[in-house]
């Protein structure tokens, strides 16, 4: 019967839901939150972890209150060699349950009042979770490891997100990848509300860190490197992201300082881990970008197990909102396999194979964009004739085997091949006009262009194609005594590129051609007669050949230990990278660094739960093709890695806010840089000088705090500021590139508490404006203007039908699904015009250049329903 109420609620919601709540009479207060912290008993415990109207009839509801009783304690039990432990008894006070073959349990708990959970199993040690509190409807995921020589100990806190993290990696829940709305939504969605996350492009998934750029990034599956496309220029070309959240079970993410263990990067590393299936299952999710699919398999005698996802995108309604009217076609495809065979309890093989296909089809036809001051309005119109037809193809085959010679030691091999083949084909002309705006209410041409300072026609072609293959063969292993830990690794790559770049921008103004400024192309008329060649005004013609043979690798050593009643844990280590670049036609070239890194973590014994922090070392990235690459397309294998020095301080506090658990974390940092190979960024294209002429330094200090601001739901607040600057061949300090000084991020997830089940999601992000960039042939150091602030609010409602903790009896039609849940998203909610890139008009009385602000997306409205069987 409440179910049926909640139903007929959700579908009567915008006529009739206000009556139909205050009919009922059921105000009662908010969910009590927790009251004690979760303590678990037993060492080496691990857990895992559009507008006004909308907001106000949300605001409404919100204000009415109701409770219910129940909650949910589910997870996997693992035995010492992370293997799935069956028929191991879950029990709280009056009940209990077993875990399946799997390891899996699932128990109801009454909320709101601290229970026992005691997991047990004949041979192993009895983990305890004391005085668990959980709010009304939460579910709550801890996967206990049982151990058959463990020790009483007592200090492990779990807090509201999992474990506390020593190693300064942060964890992100799986199923805020799925719900949290975004014109991108997924993993990069949630990381760009991080403090320290930099990214002023909805469309895109690429993200900055900490003043680096998107290059600096390290991306993992299951410990398998992953890349991305070389070529894509514009965020609207890119489609999906590399990480498909259905398959996801576990995100890690480090802003720098990380281990030793992860690769050679200066900015960061994301570690996903993909499911491994316990039972069969199909998820779907369908709205107006597009749909998704995945499948977990698992066999009779759980020895084999995979989860498969195909997904596709069409972007056309987001850049259909956008200042360029066009013709748009663009269709992303992208199919994911993770598979698993376990040929006993010591050796298993996985095996993760992508496929992936961007096909991006534009006919732009025309642009206005209004800009300058009240006083002084300016516009820019374009008309436009051609197309562009890009393609972006890649592969991933990998292999992992994992051996397990005995409880202590752990060795895998690693094997994988990366393949991609882009296309780039353009013919674009555009003839624009730049002038005043009429601004006469009077006037028969208001809002038209009048005083035209700038017309003229560009001509852009572009012929470029691209082939690389990656090689990668790898071995990994660790040896656990006790508390201490020795990890080692190396790596073998082979990198195989070809490229053929050829580019052109043809330049007329005022019926005049523009050549390029350079002293080639000086013109002395009328005293001396003009003879120059028509070329373009900026030109690359350039085919490279490639080959780059690198072997890295890496050993450290971690241990948890104490000193005078202070938990200490500490991890030194130091990894190298030799490569070898040859390059056709060229002399071949080899380079070799070192990076030493360490990490520090202490707990000190006081009364309030604090954890600091320092972590630091040498970061270098040996140079990729593209950073070879300088911008007339020649090629420079004498390029050097560069270096970072990292210093990070953070601190980590557990507290009891309104009788609710959260959680606030700081960090401040420093980086020093030098061998910096300067480049510039347009949208999301970058381009390298190809030379280590440049020192550069960042820093910055962070803030978030993260909690159950409602109860039974997870939410945070993150503030950052930063500043990075580079130096130049001397000539002083400028602002880099992702130069952006400060950021606000809130996510913040609620429910009408009368119908728990209707919930609402927000994502609000500000940040200051980067450097807007400079006209080509243009001194950076004379053009330092900065784009306008970023602001976006994007947000989804939904009304969860079907889930774990509400499902529906056998002859009922909704019996079928497991999850099923329909909602609304809305997009840049307050419609704000946010830039990413400039145009550069030269006014043709003054010469001076103007900045025209390419504007992002505007407000969109999606729909969209998920489901799981």
């Amino acid at each position: 019967m409440q179910n049926k109420k909640k139903f007929l609620g959700f579908a009567c919601l915008l006529s009739k839901i206000l009556s139909r709540v205050w009919a009922q009479g059921k105000q009662t207060a908010f969910a009590r939150g927790r009251k004690n912290r979760v303590k678990a008993i037993t060492r080496g415990v691990l857990t895992a972890t559009h507008a006004k109207r909308l907001l106000c009839v949300y605001l409404i509801l919100s204000a009415l209150v109701s409770s219910a009783q129940k909650a949910t304690i589910t997870g996997v039990v693992l035995d010492e060699s992370n293997e799935p432990l069956s028929n191991v008894n879950v029990v709280v006070t009056g009940k209990g349950t077993f875990t399946d073959p799997n390891g899996f349990y699932l128990l109801q708990i009454t909320a709101d009042q601290a229970t026992d959970v005691i997991f047990s199993h004949l041979g192993y040690k009895n983990v305890i979770l004391q005085n668990l509190v959980l709010t009304t409807n939460e579910t709550y995921e801890f996967n206990p490891v049982l151990r058959n020589d463990a020790i009483q100990i007592d200090g492990v806190t779990v807090t509201p997100t999992g474990e506390k993290s020593v190693t300064g990696i942060l964890s992100v829940s799986p199923r805020l990848l799925r719900t949290i709305p975004g014109a991108n939504a997924g993993v990069e969605n949630i990381l760009k509300l991080l403090p320290g996350v930099a990214s002023n492009n909805e469309l895109s998934t690429q993200y900055a860190v900490r003043g680096g750029n998107y290059d600096e990034n390290l991306v993992y599956i299951n410990e398998i490197e992953v890349y991305r496309p070389f070529l894509i220029r514009a965020a609207q070309q890119e489609g999906l992201s590399f990480v498909n959240s259905n398959l996801v079970q576990d995100v890690k993410f480090s802003a720098g300082g990380y281990q030793a263990k992860y690769g050679d990067k200066l900015s960061s590393v994301l570690d996903i881990t993909y499911k491994m299936p316990n039972a069969f299952g199909i998820q779907a999710d369908l709205s107006l970008l597009g749909a998704s699919t995945a499948v977990e398999t698992v066999s009779k005698d759980s020895k084999f197990t995979s989860i498969s996802g195909f997904r596709y995108r069409n972007n056309a309604l987001l850049v259909n909102s956008q200042q360029t009217k066009s013709n748009f076609n663009p269709v992303f495809l992208d199919v994911q396999s993770y598979l698993s065979f376990h040929f006993s309890k010591k050796f298993q093989v996985g095996f993760l194979g992508t496929i992936s296909s961007n096909a991006y089809r534009n006919e732009p036809i025309s642009r206005q964009t209004n800009f300058g001051t009240l006083a002084d309005p300016r516009a820019l119109i374009v008309n436009y004739e051609g197309n562009e037809a890009n393609t972006y193809n890649t592969a991933l085959g990998a292999i992992k085997a994992t051996y397990s010679l005995n409880e202590a030691v752990a060795l895998k091999l690693i094997s994988s091949i990366y393949h991609t083949t882009e296309e780039e084909r353009s013919d674009i002309i555009a003839g624009y006009e730049l002038g005043e705006v009429d601004t006469n209410l009077g006037s028969e041409s208001l809002g038209d262009v009048i005083s035209p300072r700038g017309i003229g026609s560009q001509f852009k072609r572009s012929r470029n194609d691209l082939d690389a293959l990656i090689l990668n063969i790898g071995h990994i292993g660790n040896y656990k005594k006790q508390n201490n830990v020795w990890e080692w690794g190396m790596k073998y790559t082979h990198e195989n590129t070809r490229d053929q770049i050829r580019e052109s921008e043809f330049i007329d103004s005022a019926g005049y051609f523009v050549r390029p400024p350079l002293p080639e192309y000086t013109n002395l008329q009328p005293e001396i007669a003009y003879s120059a060649p028509i070329v373009p005004y900026t030109g690359v013609n350039a085919r490279n050949f490639v080959n780059t043979d690198r072997v890295s690798g890496y050993l450290q050593f971690s241990e948890h230990t104490s000193w005078k009643n202070q938990a200490i844990y500490y991890n030194i280590g130091v990894r190298t990278h030799y490569w070898t670049i040859d390059a056709a036609g060229l002399q071949k070239a080899s380079h070799i660094v070192f990076s030493p890194r360490v990490q520090l973590a202490i707990k000190p014994n006081w009364q309030r739960d604090i954890l600091f922090r320092l972590s630091g070392g040498y970061y270098h990235q040996p140079p990729f093709y593209r950073e070879l690459r300088t911008s007339s397309g020649a090629l420079r294998p004498d390029v050097k890695a560069q270096r970072s020095v990292h210093l990070v301080l953070g601190n980590e506090y557990s507290f009891l806010l309104w009788e609710r658990p959260f959680t606030l974390i700081g960090a401040a940092y420093y980086k020093y840089l030098d061998h910096v190979n300067q480049y510039t960024l347009e949208d999301v294209r970058i381009r390298y000088v190809a030379d280590n002429n440049a020192t550069a330094y960042a820093y910055g200090a962070e803030l978030r705090m993260n909690g159950a601001f409602v109860p039974g739901t997870e939410s945070w607040v993150s503030l950052g500021f930063l500043t990075t600057k580079e130096n130049v061949d001397n000539k002083g300090y400028i602002s880099r590139p992702t130069d952006q000084r400060l950021k606000l991020g809130i996510l913040f997830q609620d429910y009408v508490p009368n119908i728990p089940n209707f919930r609402m999601y927000l994502n609000l992000l500000y940040s200051t404006g980067v450097p807007g960039g400079s006209p080509s042939y243009s001194d950076p150091y004379l053009f330092q203007s900065r784009l306008r602030d970023y602001k976006r609010a994007d947000l989804g409602i939904s009304h969860i039908f079907v889930s774990e903790n509400n499902q529906y009896p056998e002859k009922h039609w909704l019996h079928a699904f497991k999850e099923l849940n329909v909602g609304v998203e809305v997009f840049n909610l307050f419609n704000n015009q946010n830039s990413i890139t400039n145009t550069w008009v030269r006014d043709v009385d003054n010469k001076q250049h103007y900045a025209i602000p390419n504007f992002m997306t505007a407000r969109i409205l999606n729909l969209r329903l998920s489901m799981r069987f």
